[in-house]
């Protein structure tokens, strides 16, 4: 096998929450092109059906979209019963997560924190939980958390919302503790830390408070934000069998962010 032989996915099935825009969307390319067919969650049927639509025109893969808000307990359970009633899934992109409101840890709600706990980390467990048994009965399967910098390694500064750091410090301690405890049944547990990407929601930040982007672009030695597409390698070299002894890494991609 040729070294880019290593990095196909034929075969294989991915499943990716958060699949139709930002991060998701550019691993789900990657995974797609090298291979591999797809079932996308999401939360707007009309997103899931534009990446649907493009992914298959643009890699003539098989798309299966789900619509599930896995940031709520009972629907993540019900996707990831539903995905495997359709076919086996090999590869579990936990990536749906966000920030979403600038909350003071000393201000936030009890329903609020964990409501955002839910979104960020118990959507990862249980999907984890259901999906992974069969993988370990193949005795083959990739889970890669998108976890953050944020929590693991930094706490940003000049913000709130502190609920996003608990949750992927804890994201972290998760792929951690799975991966040793799957590490000699075939199945990698690994997490991508992202830096400042420029998707939807920080657009949007950069937008409403210009001060903040030029505070943290000034903060990471590449003198920019990411850009999605830039994410797609690393998560396929995680799914992939160029990656087969690789298990428990937090890997962060951030310009050189946590340099400083």
């Amino acid at each position: 096998m040729s070294v880019l032989e290593r990095f196909r996915l034929d075969g294989r099935r991915a499943l990716i929450t958060g699949g139709s825009r930002g991060l998701g969307r550019a691993i789900a390319q990657a995974l797609a092109e090298a291979g591999a067919d797809l079932v996308l969650v999401g939360r707007t049927a009309a997103d899931l059906a534009t990446a649907q639509h493009d992914l298959q025109h643009q890699t003539n893969r098989n798309i299966q979209i789900f619509v599930a808000d896995v940031g709520h307990p009972d629907e993540a359970v019900g996707v990831a019963e539903s995905a495997l009633a359709t076919g086996p899934i090999d590869l579990l992109i936990n990536n749906v997560g966000g920030r979403r409101e600038d909350i003071p840890p000393e201000a936030i709600t009890a329903a609020s924190w964990q409501r955002y706990l839910d979104l960020n980390l118990t959507s990862a467990v249980l999907l984890t939980q259901r999906l992974v048994g069969p993988m370990l009965q193949r005795r083959w399967g990739r889970i890669v958390n998108i976890a953050s910098i944020a929590g693991p390694m930094i706490a940003f500064k000049g913000i709130g919302g502190r609920h996003y750091e608990t949750a992927k410090a804890a994201l972290a301690g998760f792929t951690r503790a799975a991966a040793a405890d799957w590490a000699d049944r075939g199945v990698t547990v690994n997490a991508i830390c992202p830096g400042v990407f420029f998707t939807e929601p920080n657009q949007r930040w950069a937008r409403e408070r210009p001060d903040w982007q030029q505070r943290v672009l000034s903060q990471i030695p590449m003198g920019r934000f990411g850009q999605p597409e830039e994410i797609g390698p690393l998560a396929l070299y995680l799914c992939s069998p160029a990656a087969a002894y690789v298990t428990g890494t937090l890997i962060p991609i951030d310009g050189g962010f946590t340099l400083w």
